[in-house]
């Protein structure tokens, strides 16, 4: 048996949900009028995974598949008159998010994120995922 050495690359924690809620709020301050304005108004949340009742409704059985969901009424369908009850929220979920951007090689975690907040804002916009893909292809 060879003797080793006893030094270990130190490659830090890993991004923690506060890490990753940054990353969001980074995306959202760089989104251009009158975007930024209006998404100021959408709550962030970071969780580890999806919860087990959302990933059911969705019919999703892995949990890495899932890696943000936009829950709220999108603008385009709010009414005035009958105003949602529902806070609009951006949920991103910080394992998947890592298992995707580990699974890519070739982007930055920050970059990943953005783009998934730009997707589930799209969703509060009413915007299609033809003009989401816009919005991100102006990330790049």
């Amino acid at each position: 048996m060879t003797d080793r050495p006893t030094t270990r690359t130190a490659w830090g924690s890993a991004p923690t949900l506060d890490d990753i809620a940054a990353m969001a709020r980074e995306a959202l301050d760089s989104l251009e009028e009158p975007f930024r304005t209006h998404a100021k108004a959408v709550a962030i949340k970071v969780e580890d995974f999806a919860d087990d009742e959302t990933l059911a409704t969705m019919k999703i059985e892995n949990p890495y598949e899932l890696t943000g969901l936009y829950s709220g009424v999108a603008l385009t369908l709010e009414m005035h008159s009958a105003p949602s009850t529902i806070p609009p929220m951006v949920w991103l979920y910080r394992m998947p998010i890592i298992d995707e951007w580990a699974g890519s090689g070739d982007i930055a975690l920050e970059e990943l994120v953005a783009h998934v907040v730009v997707h589930e804002l799209g969703h509060h916009f009413g915007w299609s995922d033809e003009e989401m893909d816009v919005m991100n292809e102006g990330e790049d």
